[in-house]
């Protein structure tokens, strides 16, 4: 039986949150698998740890029960998604923790993948196990909101990252936007960058600015190359550019009646096209197949204010530097056509932090 947090104990939500700040390790290694954390504990005494590191490695209830051994027996284990019951790359975790014999399951939600969603609590259940789940979903569900979106909606969690100046400017007349953030700020943007299954551009910003979109840390942290996606239409960039190169995958998205060219090879695939614009819905859905939880969309205000206009962007990354670009300067989106204050787009700030010299900004749509 699901229970309101109100029911749980100071002692339950005090290892849940050790559970998720566990999870949160995995970041930058676990997609497409969701992050997930586990805590063994006898009473208030916490006898094993874990969580999920890399896909087709043991999950986060594995750790922890090998850590705390014998002491499993008759504990409570506090994990953030609900314990698999299914054999994928590993076997079910709900089939060791009763193997185990703990005594009680506290769950932060049930997982939505269509070979769980709600067998494992019942497997678990049905071999005499309490089993309690809801206590901070809220917060879990945000940990995995991108591998949530994917299994809920079909398609991936789409951030838009932009830098801008005090006057909402990303760069000059000319195309000039190099650079505007500073490089604290560039810096964070790669941690980001690791925690996202696909980074997204259009083929004018790899003819204006030949970005490499990959991820380079300086701390030397673990991350799975996150997949390197062009929209374009004509394939007018495939030969040229850095974004080709290097060890991460690049995927092509184009019109049906592109030219492929001869003697290149290239991942691609064609995506519908409404008019002259590609359908940026069936685009996300495409992603979502190859099992991308999470992308961050780093282009011009064309493309990002085209998926704005079609209401896709669910966070807007937005670094704010403290430096006037003037009004000959481009905007931040192109193309909303907004006549009336009516019309406006309504945000919700998530997180304001300062990060080097500049402001950074999380928001997402009101409501």
């Amino acid at each position: 039986m699901s229970v309101t947090e109100a029911g749980f104990s100071a002692t339950d939500h005090a290892l849940m949150a050790c559970s998720l700040r566990l999870a949160e390790r995995g970041a930058f290694t676990t997609q497409p698998n969701p992050m997930v954390g586990c805590v063994i504990a006898q009473g208030e005494t916490v006898v094993g740890e874990g969580w999920h590191r890399r896909k087709g490695g043991p999950h986060a209830e594995v750790f922890a029960l090998q850590a705390a051994g014998d002491r499993a027996k008759g504990a409570t284990a506090y994990v953030t998604l609900e314990p698999c019951a299914h054999h994928g790359s590993t076997p079910p975790c709900a089939d060791a923790l009763i193997a185990a014999g703990v005594g009680r399951v506290v769950a932060a939600m049930r997982d939505p993948f269509p070979q769980v969603d709600g067998a494992g609590f019942e497997k678990l259940r049905a071999a005499g196990i309490a089993v309690e789940h809801g206590l901070m979903e809220a917060q879990a569900r945000e940990l995995n909101r991108g591998f949530l979106s994917r299994m809920e909606r079909g398609r991936p969690w789409l951030r838009v990252k932009l830098a801008m100046s005090l006057d909402g400017r990303t760069a000059l007349a000319n195309g000039d936007s190099k650079w505007i953030s500073g490089e604290a700020s560039r810096q964070d943007v790669q941690r980001w960058r690791a925690r996202s299954g696909a980074l997204l551009t259009g083929a004018g910003t790899v003819l204006a600015d030949d970005p490499q979109l990959t991820v380079r840390l300086d701390d030397g942290s673990e991350f799975v190359p996150p997949l390197r996606v062009v929209l374009d239409p004509g394939l007018a960039t495939v030969a040229r550019g850095r974004v080709r190169e290097g060890d991460a995958p690049t995927l092509y998205l184009h019109a049906a009646d592109a030219k492929l060219p001869r003697g290149l090879e290239i991942e691609h695939a064609a995506v519908p096209v409404q008019g002259s614009h590609f359908d940026l819905d069936a685009v996300l859905r495409l992603l979502a197949a190859r099992s991308i939880n999470e992308v961050q969309l780093e282009a011009g205000a064309t493309l990002a204010g085209a998926f704005l206009a079609a209401g896709l962007v669910d966070e807007l990354l937005l670094y704010v530097a403290p430096v006037i670009l003037g009004d000959q300067a481009r905007p931040l989106f192109g193309g909303l056509g907004i006549e009336a204050m009516a019309e406006r787009l309504q945000l919700r700030l998530v997180e304001s932090r300062s990060v080097g010299v500049d402001l950074r900004l999380l928001l997402r749509a009101a409501g």
